[in-house]
């Protein structure tokens, strides 16, 4: 599901590049006959994923308060509710649940979010980090393609 007002730019598996900057959707589903195990829906599985294809920072949201990071990059987590961050606050980044309970708007935790990328990106470490989490997964999905290339051809 997408929301906001960013154009897509396009579909990349897990390891391509995408080849220029936008917004790109991941198909994390293999083409091909159904094979046990497939999709393998794990949040560290497609955290690495993304990871594989460049990402140096995850944006985590969660629901439910799945209490992941990474051994690769960091992983910060937004919390979509007030109600999963007063149960786990202790390891979440951001409440993105203040929108919903009105106190913050949507441009402030925006803003929050920004900032706390920009301080990752200086040395300031994530709680999944100061946690020590160290998820990997390293998956055995492999992708043909079957129809058209997905990501969009240089221009």
């Amino acid at each position: 599901m997408k929301s906001g007002q960013s154009v897509i730019s396009g579909l990349i598996k897990p390891g391509d590049i995408p080849p220029r900057g936008g917004l790109y959707l991941m198909d994390v589903v293999p083409d091909g006959e159904v094979r046990f195990g497939f999709p393998n829906i794990s949040d560290n599985a497609e955290i690495a994923e993304m990871m594989a294809s460049g990402a140096h920072c995850t944006l985590f949201v969660t629901g439910r308060g799945s209490v992941v990071g990474s051994a690769l990059a960091p992983v910060i987590k937004i919390a979509s509710n007030p109600h999963m961050y007063a149960r786990l606050s202790e390891d979440m980044d951001v409440n993105a649940g203040r929108v919903l309970d009105g106190a913050g708007t949507l441009e402030e935790v925006g803003q929050e979010i920004f900032d706390l990328v920009v301080s990752l990106a200086s040395g300031k470490r994530s709680k999944s980090e100061d946690l020590g989490h160290q998820e990997f997964i390293l998956t055995y999905k492999r992708f043909e393609p079957l129809g058209p290339v997905c990501l969009p051809i240089m221009k």
